[in-house]
């Protein structure tokens, strides 16, 4: 009778906000942990710790995720964006960035970065299937329920991605999705 194997660590590749890195991650290790404490990429919140309240979202492979649900060694090989990934020095804001300022949606920082990683998921998915994506104020809320705000900036929230859903369907600009570029910038083994 063979037993199980007692390895509780994997050497993993991940790919974050356009950097490779090459970590070794204990398998009980989760994404969200990952990315804030092995990585020092904090943007994504640790709010409620079971998928409940969206503060921890970030995007694997372009789809919006709670990352808190997530184990790391299991996303080997993943592009991760994080709300850091979003917009840089060389290209400015993502065009959600900026519409939360000009919305004044940006309050109190803790709910923002999953709220922004969730409305840049949905816009991907309304993109991928302009037909069944409800990109009214309604449908908004509907497809962002899962990112809760605990202030009054969620009315602003809204506003700030329907513009952004207008201006793209106004120009007929590809989605302002997943910003992160999927050459490297860098490489960074930990």
């Amino acid at each position: 009778m063979e037993h199980p194997t007692k390895e509780t660590r994997s050497r993993i590749g991940l790919h974050v906000n356009g950097r490779s890195y090459e970590l070794d991650v204990d398998h009980r290790v989760t994404l969200l942990d990952l990315l804030r404490e092995h990585l020092g990429l904090t943007g994504a919140k640790k709010g409620c710790d079971h998928g409940q309240c969206g503060a921890c979202t970030v995007l694997v492979e372009g789809r919006r995720v709670n990352s808190c649900l997530l184990l790391a060694v299991a996303h080997d090989g993943s592009r991760v964006t994080t709300v850091e990934g979003l917009g840089d020095d060389t290209q400015g804001l993502h065009p959600l960035q900026e519409a939360f300022l000009a919305r004044d949606a940006f309050q109190c920082g803790y709910c923002t970065p999953g709220q922004l990683c969730s409305a840049v998921g949905l816009l991907a998915e309304a993109a991928a299937d302009p037909g069944a994506a409800d990109l009214g104020r309604a449908g908004i809320a509907e497809a962002m329920s899962g990112n809760l705000c605990r202030c009054g900036a969620y009315p602003r929230i809204l506003d700030a991605v329907r513009d952004v859903a207008a201006a793209s369907a106004e120009t007929g600009a590809a989605d302002p999705a997943d910003p992160a570029d999927p050459a490297d910038a860098g490489r960074v083994v930990a």
